[in-house]
């Protein structure tokens, strides 16, 4: 071999050794900076990058499988809708911020009840200052009360803090739209919710009171939309598209929505239903779901 070309090869071997020693320098500069990049990009595998139209074919496909599971929780909402009933013989009594309530009271005068049993009393984590980290996160997803009303239905709260507490509370958090009473004797232990959060749904026929559904766990995490409430009773949605036993109250979907603070004003109604009416004419989807 000739000196040139062993000079050249040894130059490249050096030039080799450099690039990899500044690959080696740069990858530790970077693990160094590592906590700093994170910040605003993605720092594990990434799906696929595509095309819009790649994305569109993603998605419809994927649509396939988000109606289907909307049809099964309609279908699932259906069958609660069916279940059987147990009577409540017992006479609970409450504290309310108006005083002594019983379990009929919570109801309002409307047709159906939604408690859900928070934890805010002593020896529970956050107390006084604050009720559970869990329960709160569910007050704090808690949509207006106003559209549940509208459907006959009431959602309220109940722990075992005093009433000048949960005022406190409410006051600080921002709750104060939601009912909350004091639970002062065996309620949570009888409906399954002395240890533990859960959401029992009940129904009136005049002043006999009904348990209709329970939901706890994992299933009371999605709670605080206004439609998961409304599927976890007995009588729905109460809209025409739903599958509900003869005789079940129902309307046609859209037209009975309010803002929460118009109900009952018949002029902002009918510029409401108007819209509603123009706009469903427009669309003609064929799909109320």
């Amino acid at each position: 071999m000739s000196t040139k070309a062993t000079k050249s090869k040894s130059g490249n071997h050096l030039r080799k050794d450099k690039k990899n020693r500044n690959k080696e320098t740069n990858m530790d500069k970077n693990k160094e900076r590592a906590p700093q990049h994170r910040k605003g990009h993605v720092t594990t595998n990434t799906p696929l990058i595509v095309s819009p139209k790649q994305w569109e074919a993603a998605h419809r496909k994927l649509l396939v499988k988000e109606k289907e599971l909307t049809r099964a929780r309609d279908a699932l909402a259906a069958e609660r809708r069916r279940m059987p009933w147990v009577a409540v013989e017992k006479k609970y009594q409450f504290d309310g911020p108006k005083g002594k309530a019983s379990l009929l009271d919570l109801f309002d005068g409307r047709r159906q009840l939604i408690v859900y049993r928070a934890f805010f009393e002593p020896g529970v984590v956050g107390w006084p200052e604050h009720a559970c980290v869990g329960c709160s996160m569910v007050a704090d997803q808690v949509a207006h009360p106003a559209h549940l009303n509208a459907r006959d239905t009431t959602l309220a709260f109940a722990s075992r803090g005093p009433q000048t507490d949960i005022e406190r509370l409410k006051a600080r958090m921002g709750w104060q739209f939601i009912p909350w009473y004091t639970i002062t004797d065996g309620f949570d232990k009888d409906f399954g919710v002395d240890e533990w959060h859960g959401t029992n749904a009940f129904i009136r026929d005049g002043d006999r009171v009904f348990r209709t559904y329970f939901i706890n766990s994992r299933g009371d995490e999605q709670m605080g939309n206004t439609w998961n409430y409304f599927d976890i009773t007995a009588l729905g949605r109460q809209e025409e598209w739903e599958d509900s036993p003869k005789g079940y109250p129902q309307t046609s979907p859209y037209e009975w929505w309010r803002w929460h603070d118009e109900y009952g004003n018949d002029e902002a109604s009918a510029k409401v239903l108007e819209q509603v009416r123009r706009g469903r004419a427009a669309a003609q989807t064929g799909d109320a779901t």
